[in-house]
């Protein structure tokens, strides 16, 4: 039985309830009178439930579809504003001891290159990102106990937040790393994590265990409830996600909705972030023997109805996606992207040899940060370097308090393009400083808050003679 508010995983995740509701999104597919209804009831920007959002996804009706659409980007821009957010995820070890058949890092992969950064490695790789002029990074690593323990994780964290070069700083570290204890989650949170990020892979339980043979992470429970034990060690952001590819995309869907409906009937708070991975290239790994792959049309759509269902969650899109598609679905309601990302364990301080390759997938957006930040402002897009909020404590239902009342904005706005004039005058080139200093000119005219004006202006000026890290 469907119970959103149990701790059991196949009670909030149930295979009986999403049949259900796949069965009844496609029974109602073109009763465009209920389809209609549903898309008004999302303009309403608080959310939609599994069964309606599952109903618009089986819509095929190409009116309703661009309803959707256009209902997606102004929802995002009402929560959002015109900001993306950006990061950079950091590998610290491949090491890992389970069998996914989907993964490079799996056990049985005995040609891929085993690595593990030590502490002066990752000093180096941290280095190399804030040259590039990052300040958040998600970091990520295999599950093994003996080679990957919380304790070098945590020392990792701290080696990142200890590293002040020039005028870089990482100032938010997010993770992504096995699902562990409540007692873990404590240790994290002590040690100033931001959102932990952990995806689910599929929501199908058997085809779960069968991705996942041998390992610990062959417990569908034991993983699926990994975002309540995280929050009850006080980790109050957490980050969903699914792997595209896997299982049928319908079902992955509305299972990704029920996960963030249990979350906030128990905690009173969804999630933080939503990832949409699709199955990539990698070493041993081919994506054409997985034969539920979506199209670049399906996987817009994904994104769009993901927005208008939780519309307080922030979207993120890797570098797995082309430039294309990347730029096809900030539109529709992705709120961060990564950015010259390397997905190979020490790959940002020098470039890894051919005969040793420790990448988890193929990047498909190989641009530089530079390249990425001139080409979103060129959109009318301000690219954000900001983690005020998680430095200020407005974090969890704080957060999304101030997200659903439309208040959000007036924080983190004004924080973006203090953190883009941070980046234009350490690290862009000629050509990205001369079109975001008229991109920030433009958006000061348009602060609605005379005070937030004046504040924002004496800020600018101030990190314009040297001066760093301010914050509302």
């Amino acid at each position: 039985m469907y119970n959103p508010k149990s701790l059991k995983a196949e009670e909030f995740i149930s295979h009986e309830e999403i049949m259900r509701t796949l069965a009844y999104a496609e029974e109602n597919k073109n009763n465009l009178e209920n389809v209609d209804k549903i898309i008004d009831n999302a303009a309403e920007r608080k959310g939609l439930t599994h069964e309606e959002a599952s109903v618009l996804l089986a819509c095929e009706d190409e009116s309703r579809i661009q309803r959707i659409y256009d209902l997606a980007e102004q929802i995002k821009k009402d929560f959002y504003g015109n900001r993306i957010v950006m990061f950079a995820p950091l590998y610290l070890s491949n090491y890992c001891v389970n069998g996914c058949v989907y993964c490079p890092y799996h056990l049985k992969n005995k040609h891929i290159a085993r690595k593990k950064l030590t502490q002066e490695e990752v000093r180096r790789e941290v280095i190399a990102l804030q040259d590039m002029g990052h300040k958040r990074l998600a970091i990520e690593a295999g599950e093994d106990p003996v080679n990957n323990p919380i304790e070098y994780i945590l020392e990792c964290i701290n080696t990142i937040y200890s590293i002040k070069h020039k005028n870089g700083a990482i100032r938010r570290v997010n993770v992504n790393i096995a699902a562990t204890t409540v007692e873990n989650y404590r240790k994290l949170k002590e040690a100033g994590i931001g959102t932990y990020i952990l995806f689910q892979e599929t929501y199908h339980k058997e085809s779960y265990e069968q991705l996942h043979p041998t390992g610990p992470k062959h417990d569908y429970a034991y993983h699926t409830e990994a975002m309540d034990r995280a929050m009850e060690g006080g980790i109050d952001d957490v980050g969903l996600g699914v792997l595209f590819g896997l299982e049928l995309y319908k079902y992955e869907f509305a299972g990704l909705l029920m996960h963030a409906e249990h979350l906030e009937a128990v905690h009173g708070v969804g999630p933080h972030t939503i990832s949409v991975p699709r199955l990539k290239r990698a070493d041993d790994i081919d994506p054409d023997q997985f034969d539920n792959g979506i199209s670049d049309e399906i996987f817009a759509k994904l994104c769009a109805l993901i927005r208008i269902s939780v519309p307080y969650t922030g979207m993120i899109v890797s570098t797995r996606e082309s430039k294309e598609v990347r730029e096809k679905v900030i539109r529709l309601g992705v709120s961060q992207l990564s950015g010259a990302s390397k997905t190979s364990v020490g790959g940002y301080s020098e470039p890894e040899p051919e005969d040793e390759n420790s990448e988890q997938f193929d990047v498909s957006d190989k641009r530089t940060l530079d390249e990425v930040v001139r080409w979103l402002m060129e959109f009318g897009y301000i690219p954000s370097f900001c983690t005020a909020c998680y430095r200020e404590g407005r974090t969890g239902d704080r957060f999304m308090t101030l997200l659903k009342a439309g208040q959000i904005q007036n924080c983190c706005h004004p924080n973006a393009l203090m953190t883009l004039l941070e980046f234009l005058q350490d690290y862009a080139s000629e050509e990205t400083k001369v079109l975001g200093e008229k991109m920030i000119l433009d958006e000061i005219k348009n602060v609605p808050s005379d005070k937030v004006r004046e504040i924002l202006v004496k800020n600018l000026e101030q990190i314009k003679q040297g001066n760093r890290d301010f914050r509302f």
